[in-house]
C-alpha cells in the first residue's frame, strides 16, 4: 500500500472547512494582547496563554531587538558546541535562584524540553508513572526514554499508589504530573504525590507549564504554591506562556543537570535559543520579580470572569487557574459555537475528542493580568449571547 495513502484518506479537515466550521489557523494581524486584530477584525482575545500579557510589554520587545543586535538572528549550532551565549548562561542562572534550584537546564522549546529530560533521566528498566490529562510532551517523552509508562486516572493518586506496589522493588520510578492541567485548569494535589514520592523512594517532576507566573507569591509555580520545592526533583516549565518569548527550562539539581546535558539527545542535537528569544525571556523574568503583584492580580482577573459568566448562566469547569473551561458537550455544537463567538468578536478555543471524552466538549478560555473589567464584561456578554443561541444556558 502506498505509504501516502492515509493522507489522501484524512478529508475531516477540508469537510469542516467546507461546513465553514473550521476553528484552526486563524491569522493574527496585531501583537498578542488582549485585544487583536484577526482577519481584518476586532477580537477580545481569550484564547491566549499569555497570562502575564507580557508578550507586548515595551521593555520586552526593546530586549528582544537590542539582542538580535548584539548577538545575530541565530546561533547557528546547539548548545553543546558553538551555541551558547552569555544570555544562555545569565538565564540558567537567574531562572534557577528564582525556581529555588541549584541549577537550571534550557532548551529551545517547551516540547522538546518534556522530550529532552524524560528521556535523558529514564531508561528501558525504569518506570514512569503518568497522569492520564498530562500534556502530549510528557507522553512523548515518555516513549522516547524506552521505560515502561504506566497511566493512572486523572488526579485518581490511590491508583497511582496501587500501580506503583506493581513496580520491581529495584526498579527506578519517576512520576510526572502537570502542576495546572491545561484543558479544565485542575491543579494538582502536590503534598499528596510528595507524600507517595516520599513512601516509595519514587522521583517527582512536575510540568509548571501553565503555573509559572500563576502559582505561588512569586509565581514561581506550583512548588512554591504549595511550600514544597524542595521535594519537587525536577520543575519543568515553558518561555511562551508567562514568560512572553519561546523555549524551555528544567530546574533540578546541578548534577541532575550536568547528566542532562551530556546524554539528552534533543538537548544535544538541536539548535539554541535564539538570542532575542533569550532577551525577551530574561526581561519578562525581571518584570515578574519586579511586580510579584501580576501574579495576584491575574488570580482577580480569572474570578472576575467567572463571577461575570455565573451572573449570567454560563456553565464552567471548577478551577482556581486563569483556565475556564466552558460546557458544549457536543463536537459540531461546540464548532459552532466557536464559529459564532469569532463572529461577534471573540477568540477561544474548542477542545474536541481525544482531548475530551466524547460528549463532554468544550470551549476553553484564558486570561491574562492585562484583561481590563470593561474587556471581561464584554467577551462575558457575548459569551452568554452565544451560549443562548445554542440553548447553552443553565436554565
Amino acid at each position: 500500500m502506498d505509504l501516502f495513502q492515509k493522507c489522501k484518506d484524512f478529508t475531516l479537515a477540508e469537510e469542516i472547512k467546507a461546513a465553514g466550521i473550521y476553528p484552526y489557523f486563524h491569522t493574527l494581524e496585531s501583537k498578542q494582547d488582549t485585544i487583536v486584530e484577526m482577519e481584518g477584525g476586532r477580537k477580545i482575545m481569550v484564547g491566549s496563554n499569555n497570562y502575564q500579557g507580557l508578550t507586548s510589554h515595551p521593555r520586552v520587545i526593546k530586549a528582544a531587538v537590542e539582542a538580535t543586535e548584539k548577538y545575530g538572528s541565530g546561533c547557528s549550532g546547539s548548545r553543546f558546541l558553538n551555541g551558547t551565549t552569555t544570555l544562555h548562561i545569565q538565564l540558567e542562572k537567574e531562572l534557577a535562584e528564582f525556581l529555588g534550584k541549584e541549577d537550571c537546564v534550557t532548551m529551545s522549546t517547551g516540547f522538546q524540553t518534556n522530550l529532552g529530560v524524560i528521556s535523558a533521566i529514564a531508561g528501558r528498566k525504569d518506570y514512569i508513572f503518568c497522569d492520564k490529562e498530562n500534556h502530549a510532551s510528557i507522553y512523548d517523552g515518555c516513549r522516547l526514554s524506552y521505560a515502561t509508562m504506566v497511566r493512572f486516572n486523572h488526579l485518581d493518586y490511590d491508583e497511582l499508589e496501587r500501580k506503583i506496589q506493581e513496580v520491581p522493588k529495584d526498579a527506578g520510578i519517576l512520576i510526572v504530573t502537570d502542576g495546572i492541567f491545561s484543558m479544565t485548569g485542575d491543579i494538582c494535589d502536590l503534598p499528596r504525590l510528595v507524600e507517595i514520592k516520599k513512601k516509595y523512594g519514587a522521583r517527582l517532576m512536575v510540568d509548571d507549564a501553565h503555573s509559572f507566573g500563576v502559582l505561588g507569591k512569586t509565581g514561581a509555580g506550583t512548588a512554591e504554591h504549595f511550600g514544597l520545592v524542595d521535594e519537587v526533583d525536577l520543575i519543568y516549565g515553558t518561555f511562551s506562556k508567562s514568560l512572553a518569548s519561546m523555549g524551555g527550562y528544567c530546574g533540578c539539581s546541578h548534577e541532575v543537570a550536568e547528566y542532562i546535558r551530556h546524554n539528552s539527545r534533543p538537548f544535544i542535537f538541536s539548535a539554541s535559543i535564539t538570542p532575542g528569544c533569550l532577551a525577551a525571556t530574561l526581561e519578562a523574568l525581571h518584570i515578574l520579580k519586579e511586580e510579584p503583584e501580576r501574579v495576584a492580580h491575574l488570580t482577580e482577573v480569572a474570578e472576575y470572569m467567572r463571577k461575570c459568566l455565573r451572573e449570567r448562566g454560563v456553565k464552567f469547569a471548577d478551577s482556581k487557574a486563569p483556565i475556564i473551561a466552558l460546557f458544549t458537550y457536543e463536537q459540531e455544537k461546540t464548532l459552532l459555537v466557536c464559529k459564532r463567538l469569532f463572529e461577534e468578536g471573540v477568540y477561544a478555543n474548542p477542545v474536541l475528542p481525544p482531548a475530551t471524552p466524547p460528549g463532554q466538549c468544550l470551549v476553553r478560555t484564558t486570561y491574562t493580568t492585562t484583561h481590563t473589567n470593561e474587556q471581561l464584561e464584554e467577551a462575558a456578554d457575548i459569551i452568554a449571547k452565544v451560549f443562548a443561541e445554542f440553548d447553552l444556558l443553565e436554565k
